[in-house]
């Protein structure tokens, strides 16, 4: 605690306390899964995407999305080792049930709008979130956030051009982005998770604010992201569907109408509108490519 609270980093091979090295490797996993379920419903859209030049962006954004969860893989996986576990066993936790992954990947992306809503504010949340941990006590995991989150802006951005588009298009333009925002709502509140223990039982913000693996809670988080886009939802002509959300300039927050948090809880527990059918797909391809995992793994002898 010394070290981290010096700004000191931790690395792979220090010794470092079971608690802070689960929390790590819980934390790390998730995020490493979500980065790779995450490309899932933009992937559905690839041989949907309405020009050569869209499905060549949403292609690319697939792609850097897999690379990060690859890259997050390998850091939990130097985590691990201490307890003789590895990227197998990280999958087949996910396979089973007790890894879970961002609430925000169960979801339907039925339309255009959807997948340009996905990157221009699910990936505009995950921003604000990962940026809160580039100064991370854990040196590898800062490491790798510095790159994702560089590239994470061009997906916003690329999420943002589909989105101006929309809006700036016909009256069903216009309706499917109004659509997509109404579908999405409930779970960009959720993005940040609840804003207490009390909700969930459990107090996991608080041991990776401790840690300094971040430094603020889910609710700052989603209060930051109310600040950034509400304002750019607004003045696309658009609405939020909560008539009750306005800035309170007395308590300096904005308020909002809670989501359903123990709807919240069934979807992370694989009973969102697509889990099932988007593990089915993650386990069949996992399945599949089996022959390269053997022969990278032949390579290396």
């Amino acid at each position: 605690m010394h070290r981290i609270n010096n700004g000191e980093k931790i690395e792979a091979d220090d010794w470092m306390p079971d608690e802070y090295r689960i929390t790590l490797i819980k934390l790390i996993s998730m995020h490493g899964i979500s980065e790779i379920m995450g490309a899932l419903p933009e992937k559905e859209w690839v041989p949907k995407a309405p020009s050569l030049k869209r499905k060549l962006g949403i292609m690319a954004k697939v792609q850097d999305e897999m690379g990060h969860g690859q890259l997050l893989l390998r850091v939990a996986e130097d985590l691990m080792k201490p307890y003789g576990k590895t990227r197998e066993d990280i999958m087949q936790d996910l396979f089973t049930g007790r890894l879970k992954f961002h609430n925000v990947f169960h979801m339907e992306a039925p339309t255009w709008g959807d997948a340009g809503l996905i990157g221009w504010l699910v990936d505009g949340a995950a921003i604000i979130s990962q940026t809160n941990m580039l100064d991370a006590s854990y040196g590898p995991y800062a490491r790798a956030l510095k790159r994702i989150c560089a590239e994470e802006v061009f997906h916003a951005q690329h999420g943002e051009s589909i989105i101006m588009a929309l809006a700036e298009g016909t009256k069903e333009q216009r309706e499917m982005v109004q659509g997509a925002i109404n579908r999405w709502w409930d779970s960009l509140l959720m993005f940040f998770g609840p804003a207490d223990a009390s909700t969930t039982g459990t107090s996991k913000q608080d041991i990776t604010i401790k840690y300094r693996i971040r430094t603020k809670t889910n609710e700052q988080l989603r209060q930051d992201f109310f600040s950034k886009y509400i304002p750019r939802v607004l003045s696309l002509g658009l609405t939020i569907p909560d008539e009750t959300m306005h800035f309170d300039n007395n308590q300096g927050k904005w308020l909002y109408k809670q989501p359903d948090w123990e709807r919240f809880k069934e979807i992370v527990r694989n009973n969102g509108p697509k889990s099932k059918e988007r593990l089915e797909l993650r386990q069949i391809t996992y399945v599949e490519n089996q022959w390269v995992r053997d022969a990278l793994a032949n390579s290396n002898h």
